[in-house]
């Protein structure tokens, strides 16, 4: 192996490889921008990837009615991880999204560490083989060696793939990756992969094609590519696309029908490769070890920073944030919280939220420590983003992106501003933390549970989408955790599931509770805490909203400024998700893989709700919310106030 060929695989392994076989937008016909299709086409995108990587790497779906009705689909290399699977497949919706503005269907392949597909329409091919068109993508060099052994190998390799991938006793049926030598230093790589929702015979139909159309236009060619919309050809002369890590990757042995001539290349040939490997096990050595005196000069000092493992370049100095706030000037707060204030400020020309932990919090640096870790982390549009942190003394600030529409409740409970929300945005809204809570869960490295999500930690950027902020309270699981207990409850009263507040039990299902508490909250536009109460009964938002639903008569719960101008069915369909999320008993209440197929597949029947988790409020329950809205008054228009957080009490 020469040294110039070497510097792409090194540009593989620490770079990363994205290869895009250009995406094709079709020529059927064009969508009106900012229209129903068009929004139904960006739901089921965004939401492709989790729900690709939560399915095992394959996943299809529709939304919409009659012209508007989008079908989508996503794949991925069969055995690919969930968070490799995720990656891909977000590159490649986006990539479409940008690349056919307007056009009712498209199709990206995209190799990125792993070969994934995605493909949306506004026509059923669920199960539809589609052969043309297709899209040949041979590389530019020659085989130089004997074209006529290197074919003969060529094809048995691919016939047999074929075979293996469309057997129905196959253990990976419509998929292969296998390999085959042609000499001791020359190896032939193939991938080949049909969507599972064909049958046996459209999948080996749809390959061999794609084989054939190879040899057509492309015979002598290194490598190269064959995509359809139902099928994937690939090889090359070099493992690629995570297909083969399975192998061990040693040469077979050289018979003894070589000649001199060809011993004596293959001896040079073996030593350029023992040459190359020694300088990439340098290259690697010195890398690695570059890599490990980087950490550890990045590593902070003193007790309060032990924890904090993220690079300094995440951390700003105290006189930059109190220049960046005009040293905390109440003028520039633009909310407050159970653990601090939040301020508008300007670093390095970009504007920011900055958040300043209280020095009177007793659990100020433990929170600080795990919001730094846990968000740091995180990269999902419906997330936060943190930009840095500063640590000082006992100043504990945070630094996040700043979101310009403030947070959900400064819309949905103000009487004026409440009818900004539309029914479109509220039910975009409920999509995207849908989406956030989603990647929390199940799409991040590890299972993060946020416990307090309320309205006053959803933020609003410029285009109304909501972010999730506030992981001060977030819980990190292990792969194969689910729950855990805790005698500490930590947590926004009305937002808590039965099972926390009285057992200290919590899991994702908490989360699902609070969420379905969010849900009834958009819908309604009242504040959780919302009492109905009649000569019989008292009842909260949650009561209320079931003693609706079992009358039927869940629409007289929606707020009144949407309720002539939404989409009953959506509407319902949330209360119906709502109140699922909100049932007694966590075993009851769906994932979020669940619910956002709920809420993204119209044809997904849901089931009937059972009795959710009561709180019947008393007149001293009153009295003390009361107190506790007083003290969250909002200082001015301009700022949002949290809610009052729990903190420290034991569990009944």
């Amino acid at each position: 192996m020469e040294l110039k060929n070497l510097l792409p695989i090194l540009w593989f392994v620490f770079v990363g490889f994205v290869v895009v076989y250009a995406p094709e937008c079709g020529n059927s016909g064009v969508f009106e921008p900012r229209g129903r299709y068009d929004r139904n086409r960006g739901v089921l995108l965004s939401s492709l990837a989790s729900n690709v990587s939560a399915q095992g790497g394959y996943f299809n779906s529709s939304i919409g009615q009659g012209s508007d009705r989008v079908y989508t689909m996503g794949m991925c290399n069969q055995g690919a991880q969930s968070e490799v699977c995720y990656n891909c497949i977000d590159y490649a919706s986006n990539l479409l999204l940008e690349s056919c503005p307007n056009q009712v269907e498209g199709l990206a392949w995209s190799e990125k560490r792993i070969v994934c597909m995605v493909r949306y329409s506004d026509s059923y091919f669920f199960g539809v083989r589609t052969i043309e068109p297709h899209f040949p993508t041979p590389n530019p060099n020659d085989i130089r060696s004997n074209l006529g052994e290197f074919n003969q190998v060529w094809e048995g390799l691919t016939s047999g793939m074929i075979a293996n991938t469309t057997s129905p006793s196959s253990k990976s049926k419509y998929y292969a990756a296998d390999r085959a030598s042609v000499t001791a230093l020359q190896t032939i790589y193939a991938l080949m992969q049909c969507t599972p929702d064909l049958s046996l015979g459209d999948c080996r139909t749809c390959l061999r094609q794609s084989v054939s159309d190879f040899q057509s236009c492309c015979n002598g060619k290194i490598g190269g590519t064959v995509y359809r919309a139902s099928c994937l050809f690939r090889w090359d002369l070099f493992p690629f696309a995570e297909a083969f890590s399975r192998f061990t990757l040693a040469p077979p042995a050289v018979t003894n029908t070589t000649t001199k001539k060809d011993s004596i290349i293959i001896s040079m040939a073996i030593f350029k490769a023992v040459i190359s490997s020694t300088i990439i096990i340098i290259i690697l050595l010195l890398l690695g070890l570059g890599f490990i005196f980087y950490r550890r000069r990045k590593k902070y000092q003193g007790s309060n920073t032990t924890d904090i493992t993220i690079t300094r370049s995440l951390q700003f100095d105290f006189k930059a944030i109190e220049a960046a706030t005009n040293k905390f000037s109440e003028s520039n707060i633009i909310g407050r919280g159970g653990f601090g204030e939040v301020f508008k400020g300007v670093l390095n020309g970009t504007e920011v939220a900055i958040k300043r932990l209280s020095k009177a919090s007793k659990q100020g640096a433990g929170e600080f420590k795990n919001e730094v870790v846990v968000v740091a982390k995180l990269h999902h549009r419906n997330l936060v983003r943190l930009l840095g942190f500063c640590l000082q003394g006992e100043e504990k600030i945070l630094v996040y992106e700043f979101v310009p529409n403030k947070s959900l409740d400064y819309f949905l409970f103000d009487p004026v501003k409440q009818g900004e929300l539309d029914w479109s945005k509220r039910y975009n809204i409920i999509q995207g933390i849908t989406r956030g809570i989603l990647y929390l869960h199940q799409d991040s490295r590890l299972t993060i549970i946020h416990r307090d999500l309320k309205a006053s930690n959803i933020l609003l950027d410029i285009h109304m989408n909501p972010k999730i902020a506030d992981f001060g309270m977030a819980r990190i699981f292990g792969i194969d955790q689910s729950g855990a207990n805790t005698n500490r409850i930590a947590g926004t009263r009305g937002y808590m599931p039965p099972e926390y507040v009285m057992h200290g039990q919590f899991s994702t299902k908490s989360d699902v509770y609070s969420f379905g508490v969010l849900i009834l909250e958009i819908i309604s536009g009242r504040n959780n805490r919302f009492v109905h109460q009649s000569d019989t009964i008292v009842e909260n938002l949650v009561t209320y909203s079931w003693r609706l639903w079992r009358n039927s008569s869940p629409l007289e719960v929606v707020d009144p400024t949407i309720s002539e101008n939404c989409e009953i069915e959506e509407v319902t369909r949330c209360i119906h998700i709502a109140l699922l999320c909100v049932q007694y008993n966590p075993a009851d209440r769906p994932s979020l893989s669940t619910i956002y197929m709920m809420l993204t597949n119209d044809s997904h029947t849901l089931p009937n709700p059972q009795q959710p988790g009561f709180f019947f409020p008393n007149k001293s329950n009153q009295e003390r919310d009361g107190i506790e809205s007083s003290q969250s008054t909002n200082k001015s228009s301009s700022q949002t106030i949290n809610d009052v957080t729990i903190t420290d009490l034991e569990p009944r």
